[in-house]
């Protein structure tokens, strides 16, 4: 049995808060000094890619991440992760520095490129330090640590568009005669936070003993990124770039299909496969993902919008924009520490869940009452009370998964939660943005033909670009907001299956020891049994 000191313990949190802080920020970070690296590089009709990029790599390397963290163990699959994630951030940095580069060309597209080195780091920041503090603290206490992780995105969250737009507006310095363009600072900025999190992970980590044996399942890797690549650029094009009944955009869902095939038939015969079936007979697994990725979808039916709905609808510019989300990230941070320390105090999971999808669904239904001339304090409190419902979830659905698999899947099963919330988030983005587009067409189409979400943002990113707002008549705004509060109700039913799934959640009852130092397996139900503990 592996026993770490509190100082080993607390050493390694803080390191493992460093990169999880210096992930989040990531997210966020960029979103705001857009605008100006668009006009910089002339890339508006590719800024779309700078997102996906770092969106496909990070998405299909989590569970080929999580799944050497059980291999090999999570000390070198962290380093090598931040080592991607440092070399992708500082040539983000770089990119058109130098003018045009052999195969890679221009600016925009060297961005593009080493965002997507990025986001192969970017995979196994989040994963593995999730599964870092699994193998080091026992459910019960995790939780309160899992609040603790939800109020750091809330934070990072929070922080990140003020730090990207500071720097991107007043960052801007002459050094050895050379002028280095504020945008780039937001990407320079991840380089002393990896550094320092490099170090203390090197220097001060203790080695964690990986409990599992087998070895790497390269043809189930290929197969996932076959199968995940093609259904999220599927799901990025369709509607916006390409309709959905294009041959593009069939064809890559086709693709999908057939690598999903290829991979659950691979996979009944490998060895030692990446995403093991066997993990989907467990009903809390399955039905806690499902939860989880529904969360998410319905999530991102109001959060990927309500920019648009401020700018676009409201008349306000990209800063005030971001400012306004201050009290849904309030709400999330403050929900997510305080249900954290209450499961550790109770042991239970399942009543926060539900808390936490009820008031989720109180909060989209109030945005959905919006319209154009909904004060700036009315938006608000309406955010705060959809983030109080957000809390929750950032680290429940994770740790009711921990707490009923075998320690020695830890990183398998913490990988596939965040892996199947990336997705579900994509799908919401998608899908939600095809009924928005929908919605304004049907309300705009005689007088702007082809209005889509792109359009609709590349207006918001020209206007932020030159400091201000996108111009639009009254009637045109209130075309707009009925269309976005339109989406968000649709969001509704998506969280209303949510807590459906929820209920179907069972309930093992929390451990108490590391699971480092205790072995457990699955009973006939698919839920796990550790020696000495009573399973309900």
């Amino acid at each position: 049995m592996a026993e770490f000191s509190k100082q080993e313990r607390q050493v390694t949190l803080a390191g493992v808060m460093i990169v999880f802080l210096l992930s989040a920020l990531d997210q966020t970070i960029v979103a705001t000094a857009m605008p100006r690296i668009i006009a910089e590089l002339n890339g508006l009709a590719l800024y779309a890619w700078v997102t996906t990029a770092y969106l496909l790599t990070s998405t299909v390397m989590v569970p080929i991440w999580g799944k050497l963290g059980d291999l090999y163990g999570r000390k070198p699959v962290l380093l090598a992760s931040i080592g991607f994630f440092l070399a992708g951030s500082w040539l983000s940095g770089i990119a058109g520095e130098f003018g045009d580069l052999p195969i890679i060309g221009g600016g925009m597209t060297q961005l593009i490129v080493w965002r997507a080195l990025q986001g192969i780091g970017g995979g196994g920041l989040f994963t593995t330090a999730f599964a870092i503090i699994a193998d080091l603290y026992p459910p019960r206490e995790r939780a309160k640590l899992g609040g603790l992780f939800g109020a750091v995105f809330g934070l990072a969250s929070t922080i990140g568009p003020l730090v990207g737009g500071y720097f991107t507006d007043h960052g801007t310095v002459t050094l050895g005669g050379h002028v280095v363009a504020g945008w780039r600072w937001v990407f320079y900025l991840n380089l002393p936070l990896s550094l320092l999190s490099l170090f203390m992970i090197l220097f001060k980590m203790p080695r964690m003993s990986h409990q599992a044996r087998g070895k790497i399942d390269f043809v189930g890797a290929v197969l996932i990124i076959a199968t995940f690549v093609p259904l999220l650029l599927a799901l990025t094009f369709g509607g916006h770039t390409h309709p959905w009944t294009s041959p593009t955009v069939l064809g890559l869902f086709a693709g999908a299909a057939v690598g999903l095939v290829l991979y659950v038939v691979a996979e009944r015969y490998a060895s030692d496969p990446i995403l093991p079936l066997e993990l989907f007979k467990n009903r809390v697994f399955t039905t806690a993902n499902l939860a989880g990725f529904l969360v998410s979808m319905s999530f991102m039916s109001t959060v990927a919008f309500l920019p648009l709905f401020m700018q676009l609808g409201q008349g306000v510019n990209a800063t005030v924009s971001g400012l306004s989300t201050l009290p849904l990230m309030g709400g999330l941070m403050v929900s997510s520490i305080i249900c954290g320390r209450l499961v550790t105090r109770t042991g239970r999971y399942k009543p926060f869940m539900l808390f936490g999808v009820a008031v989720t669904f109180l909060g989209i239904w109030l945005l959905s009452q919006m319209d154009a001339a909904t004060s700036r304090p009315d938006l608000a409190w309406r955010m705060a009370v959809l983030g109080v419902g957000l809390g929750p979830g950032q680290s429940l659905f994770s740790l009711a998964i921990q707490n009923a698999m075998p320690p020695n899947q830890l990183g398998v099963v913490t990988s596939s939660s965040q892996f199947f919330r990336q997705i579900g988030s994509t799908m919401g983005v998608a899908l939600f943005g095809t009924y928005l587009t929908n919605q304004l067409n049907s309300g705009l189409g005689r007088i702007m033909p082809g209005v889509d979400i792109g359009k609709l943002q590349g207006m918001g990113l020209e206007a932020a670009a030159g400091g201000g707002a996108p111009a639009m008549p009254p009637f045109v705004r209130d075309i707009i907001t009925g269309a976005i509060t339109d989406t968000f109700f649709v969001g509704l039913y998506v969280i209303a299956a949510a807590a459906a799934v929820v209920l179907l959640i069972p309930h093992v009852p929390m451990r108490d020891r590391s699971p480092m130092g205790a072995q457990a397996s699955p009973d006939k139900d698919g839920e796990t049994v550790i020696p000495g503990e009573a399973h309900l």
